[in-house]
C-alpha cells in the first residue's frame, strides 16, 4: 500500500518518513494561497515524494479559480494536479458539472500534467453523479498506486507494491476512508490502494 499525507497551511512542518506521496493545499476559490506552499513543495521533493498540489473548490467563477490555481501551483513536469470537492465552510459545494468544468480547464490550461479529482468516500459515493475524475479513474485518493507507479520519479515505483486495479465505482466495503478525520492542525493521512 502506497502512503501520503495531505498538507495545508496548518502544518508548520510535516514528518516524510515512511511516505510516498505528498499533497499540498496550493489555494482555495480565487484569493487564498497556502503560505506555506514553497516550504512544503521543497519538504516532500526533497523527500524524493511524489508531489502533487490541489485547489480547494468553491461553487461559481470556475475558470477564474482553474487560473487562480495554476497561477500560483509550481509547474514541475511529474508532479500531480487535483480538486479538493468536498463542502466548504458555508456548508455547500461546487455543483458536479462546476467539478467537471474545473478539472477539465485545468487539463487544457496544463496539458502535460495529470489533472485528478481529490474527494472523500463519501462525497464520491454520494454526490459524484458524473463519476468524471480527470487522467485517472476512479478519484484520486483511490487509485493512487497505478498512476504513481507510471512516473518514473516516484520513489514508490521503485518498491514493491501489491496495488490492484479499481472497478470504476467501487463497493462501499471495498475501500477505506481516503482522507482520515484529523485535527486540522494535523496532516490528514491517505491511503493507496488496497490489494
Amino acid at each position: 500500500m502506497l502512503h501520503g499525507v495531505d498538507v495545508s497551511a496548518y502544518q508548520a512542518s510535516f514528518e516524510t518518513d515512511g511516505l510516498d506521496f505528498v499533497f499540498i493545499k496550493a489555494t482555495e476559490g480565487r484569493s487564498y494561497i497556502n503560505p506555506r506552499l514553497a516550504a512544503q513543495a521543497k519538504r516532500a521533493r526533497d523527500a524524493e515524494c511524489v508531489v502533487g498540489f490541489y485547489h480547494f473548490l468553491w461553487p461559481g467563477n470556475i475558470t477564474a479559480q482553474a487560473e487562480y490555481f495554476l497561477s500560483k501551483a509550481p509547474e514541475k513536469a511529474g508532479e500531480l494536479l487535483a480538486v479538493d470537492w468536498e463542502q466548504n465552510g458555508e456548508g455547500t459545494h461546487a455543483s458536479n458539472a462546476e467539478k467537471d468544468r474545473f478539472i477539465r480547464e485545468v487539463k487544457r490550461l496544463r496539458p502535460h500534467h495529470k489533472v485528478l479529482l481529490y474527494c472523500n468516500r463519501y462525497f464520491w459515493l454520494n454526490h459524484d453523479t458524473t463519476s468524471y475524475a480527470g487522467d485517472e479513474k476512479p478519484a484520486l485518493a483511490r487509485e493512487l498506486g497505478p498512476i504513481m507507479s507510471s512516473m518514473p520519479a516516484c520513489r514508490a515505483s521503485r518498491r514493491r507494491h501489491a496495488v490492484s486495479a479499481a472497478p470504476t465505482r467501487p463497493s462501499r466495503s471495498r475501500w477505506a476512508t481516503s482522507r482520515s478525520q484529523a485535527p486540522h492542525n494535523a496532516p490528514r493521512t491517505i491511503l493507496g490502494v488496497h490489494p
